[in-house]
């Protein structure tokens, strides 16, 4: 079912996906599966949903993995980190910047830590926390210094270890 609904959402079949991934996802806890195969396919579902525009559903799905790793795999793992940063960009996506801000604060520095500073989700992290930090409302001259050089930094690093025609080394680039 996982392949399927997977399939589907790559080929723009998203609702048909959203019918597969539901479906597995029930099938899943029906059955007892691991909690680590069904965070899997709520973090597909939330994808999905938000895809199909459904945002708060798509939040509350990403707040809901995050939490679960926290609990089963601790603050340090990096599906819980991945997890952090995924539910801080739709956060970040929803115009809740000082939500995101204050959730990224929190993890970046474990993921720094944990993963090093050349991670891409790293590097994700660090460049929606520099565009949080902006687009707060109430960002102060202090804060657009701070996401400048935030992002200075990370464009420096992506150029070197991911190369500067990589997408996320051209995001960052863009937004500084």
């Amino acid at each position: 079912m996982n392949m399927l609904g997977n399939g589907l959402y790559v080929a723009h079949q998203v609702e048909d996906a959203l019918t597969v991934l539901e479906a597995e996802l029930a099938t899943k806890r029906r059955l007892g599966v691991s909690e680590e195969r069904i965070l899997a396919v709520q973090n597909n579902l939330a994808n999905t949903y938000y895809r199909l525009g459904q945002e708060d559903r798509a939040l509350r799905m990403r707040q809901e993995v995050y939490s679960a790793r926290l609990k089963f795999s601790g603050e340090e793992h990096p599906s819980t980190l991945r997890a952090g940063y995924n539910y801080a960009d739709t956060l970040s996506r929803l115009e809740r910047f000082e939500e995101a801000k204050s959730l990224l604060l929190k993890i970046i520095p474990v993921a720094r830590r944990v993963l090093g500073e050349n991670e891409e989700v790293v590097l994700r992290m660090r460049a929606n926390y520099a565009g949080a930090l902006v687009n707060a409302s109430g960002a102060t001259l202090d804060d657009i210094r701070e996401a400048v050089t935030t992002l200075d930094v990370v464009a420096r690093i992506a150029r070197r270890v991911l190369g500067g025609a990589h997408p996320i080394t051209e995001a960052i680039e863009h937004n500084l």
